[in-house]
């Protein structure tokens, strides 16, 4: 069974914890909505920085980039800045039925309200987190789910390709301004092998598109835990990206990878909501010897037996 408790973790008191007998899940409310700790047999897998334990947003004051299991709403480059949704303080409850909620306030740049929710399976490391986008802007919006987790780095990214690719090299790399994006990269830390698409070392560049729609991705680290995120996919409908990826990842140095997957447009009349959920695993995988000798085929094959079936 999971049970449900109010701890201090990370700087902050009164968080919300979720646990089974192997898996731990904190959120913290208190700066953006975040998950704090996403462990496996006592391995956290969501990179904080100690710098910013119990950092608390007051509007027109400093401001951060948080660490931590982040999530946003995009597109990236076209919506206002809203520190109220990425660092402002949300309301947590949780139901009578275990599952955990955390609600922002309405931001004043958007007109958005934002609700997430996280349900742990009573058995196993599955981890459900499903974001509503709420516009209260009186007027019509066009918004898409943004997931952003942090995890730390130097691991390796998996992620299986479909066809038919729009992206010649199977990814679009960003330039260092975020902006300028070259659709044809040759990094020699990123390569297509096996129909997948891996990065093992440190690129060029961090900030990579890819246009996948296989719904999963993983994230194996250099301490045996393979971090798995399936979502769903819409091959149908647009994603406002400007490059319209279904999957981004940011990978810096050594040091932290983000894991992002996409969702497409959503278009809301005042009033109306969309959700996009997604489904976490973290499972047990022997990090190889030669960081770009892994064996994809195994990965995948782990991912469907374990995850595939209870999406």
């Amino acid at each position: 069974m999971v049970k449900t408790s109010r701890v201090d973790f990370h700087g902050y008191s009164d968080c919300i914890r979720l646990e089974n007998d192997e898996t731990r899940v904190t959120l913290g409310h208190q700066c953006g909505g975040l998950v704090l700790d996403y462990s496996w047999r006592g391995e956290n897998l969501m990179a904080l920085d100690p710098n910013q334990a119990g950092w608390m947003y007051s509007p027109g004051g400093p401001e951060i980039d948080p660490c931590g299991g982040r999530c946003d709403i995009g597109p990236e480059k076209a919506i206002a800045p809203h520190p109220t949704l990425w660092l402002g303080a949300w309301s947590p409850e949780v139901d009578a039925s275990g599952v955990a909620r955390l609600t922002s306030q309405v931001d004043p740049a958007t007109g958005a309200r934002l609700v997430r929710e996280f349900e742990l399976d009573p058995v196993g490391s599955r981890l459900r987190c499903t974001q509503t986008m709420v516009n209260e802007s009186g007027r019509d919006q066009a918004w898409h789910h943004w997931s952003r987790t942090l995890s730390p780095g130097g691991g390796i990214v998996v992620v299986p390709l479909t066809e038919p690719r729009r992206f010649p090299s199977g990814y679009v790399m960003y330039g260092s301004d975020y902006v300028s994006a070259n659709f044809a990269p040759a990094d020699p830390n990123v390569r297509i092998r096996d129909g997948f698409l891996e990065i093992f070392d440190t690129p060029e560049s961090p900030k990579l598109c890819i246009d996948s729609y296989a719904g999963w991705f993983a994230y194996l680290t250099t301490t045996d835990r393979l971090f798995v995120k399936r979502f769903p996919v819409y091959p149908g409908r647009m994603y406002n990206d400007i490059v319209a990826e279904t999957v981004s990842i940011w990978y810096f140095e050594d040091r932290l990878c983000e894991l992002e997957p996409i969702g497409p447009e959503e278009r809301l009349a005042p009033g109306e909501s969309a959700s996009f959920t997604e489904g976490w695993w973290i499972l047990p995988y022997k990090f190889p010897e030669r960081r770009d000798a892994l064996d994809l085929a195994a990965v995948a094959d782990l991912v469907e037996r374990q995850t595939s079936s209870n999406h």
